[in-house]
């Protein structure tokens, strides 16, 4: 049953981390990535591309990797005179790319892959717990089954941060659900290290802790730990990258050079603007309503009450992911890791016979797949 108690869930058996429902998750997630994988395939034969390369050497993929190979300092210099440095990508994948890449006989992009697929079953499996300790075993499957079929998913198997991030995202906020806060505030650093959206993991634990506190007129010291452990991978990155920089706000700096400073949504403003008023202005209403579905899940999450570290996190990410000057294409990338979006129509989801629920979702997963497969065949980036 859904609590949005700030604390610890109570405990919900081995079934919440073990077990048959855990099988059934990782295998109804992996059968709907499957199914993406086999739509790129398939549609990657008519069109002369090479599908392996779209998963392991494309985009931020090939930062990444060069960065296995080579270490920090590298940059490109777009025409319009902009500097994109490669100190923007944090250090946890192309690290682990580096280790992999050097005692199996794998290309640093190879050993992303194997990296980011991992992750992604890790990831499932931690929103089954959460799932599973928030609403039930049975959404727990389908939040992450859903999570498999979100509309950028592809993205999660490529050899990318997403599926990386999310799997320490997930069992964190399990650990802080089980009330392990040591626990939680060392996944969260470790998260703190693969992307800046652990900003809103970060939030959650601290603004769970002051809550607690509050109410409890009191502060346990796993609890202050925890809380002092989650920013140190973040923060870490960071410093290391003014210390690198000898400025104090270089990587803010680096950020916006790639356009990813924070402007309070003014780009976006700008962007549904544009379309409203250019010579497609149909583009600019199928925005809104994208931005009124966004809003309408964050307010269904609310009223579900969800317990307030998910809830925090959530809406924290999502508000992160609108606020900044980035490429709009990417904006429903960003908001992936914020899988407790996705808790509402598992619930729903979880009413229905098994019948109902599979034709729901075998369209779902077919639909994510060829909208994924459309998208590594193009050109743009997500």
């Amino acid at each position: 049953m859904i609590d949005r108690n700030d604390r610890a869930v109570p405990p919900a058996g081995r079934g919440a981390v073990a077990g048959r429902g855990a099988l059934v998750a990782l295998a109804g997630y992996a059968a709907v990535r499957l199914v993406g994988l086999l739509a790129l395939a398939v549609a990657a034969v008519p069109a002369g591309e090479d599908a392996w390369h779209r998963l392991t050497g494309r985009w931020d993929a090939v930062w990444y990797a060069r960065i296995a190979e080579h270490g920090y300092g590298y940059q490109a210099t777009l025409p319009d005179g902009a500097v994109h440095s490669d100190l923007a990508f944090f250090p946890l994948l192309p690290a682990l790319e580096r280790g992999l890449s050097a005692v199996l006989p794998l290309t640093a992009g190879e050993a992303g892959l194997l990296v980011s697929w991992t992750a992604a079953l890790g990831a499932a499996w931690g929103m089954y717990a959460v799932g599973t300790l928030v609403a039930g075993r049975r959404a727990g499957v389908l939040l992450a089954v859903l999570w498999g079929g979100y509309p950028t998913a592809f993205v999660q198997s490529m050899a990318y941060t997403e599926t990386l991030f999310t799997a320490f995202a997930a069992w964190s906020l399990y650990a802080v659900l089980r009330d392990r806060w040591i626990l939680a505030g060392a996944l969260c650093a470790v998260a703190g290290l693969t992307r800046p959206s652990a900003v809103a993991l970060i939030a959650a634990l601290g603004v769970t802790a002051v809550v607690r506190a509050v109410r409890e007129r009191r502060a346990g010291l796993r609890m202050v730990a925890g809380v002092l452990l989650a920013p140190l991978g973040w923060l870490g990155y960071v410093v290391f990258v003014a210390v690198r920089r000898s400025s104090p706000t270089a990587y803010f700096e680096i950020q916006a050079a790639w356009g990813n400073s924070v402007d309070g949504g003014v780009a976006l403003a700008r962007f549904i603007w544009a379309n409203l008023t250019g010579p497609a202005p149909l583009a600019g209403v199928g925005l809104l309503a994208a931005l009124a579905l966004v809003g309408w899940v964050c307010l269904l999450c609310v009223r579900q009450r969800q317990p307030l570290p998910v809830l925090v996190y959530t809406l924290t990410l999502v508000v992160v992911s609108l606020i900044g000057a980035a490429y709009f294409g990417s904006r429903p990338r960003l908001m992936m890791p914020a899988f407790p979006l996705l808790l509402p129509a598992a619930v729903a989801l979880a009413r229905l016979r098994d019948r109902r629920t599979a034709l729901v979702l075998a369209p779902l997963a077919v639909a994510s797949g060829v909208y994924g497969a459309l998208t590594l065949l193009g050109s743009g980036p997500p």
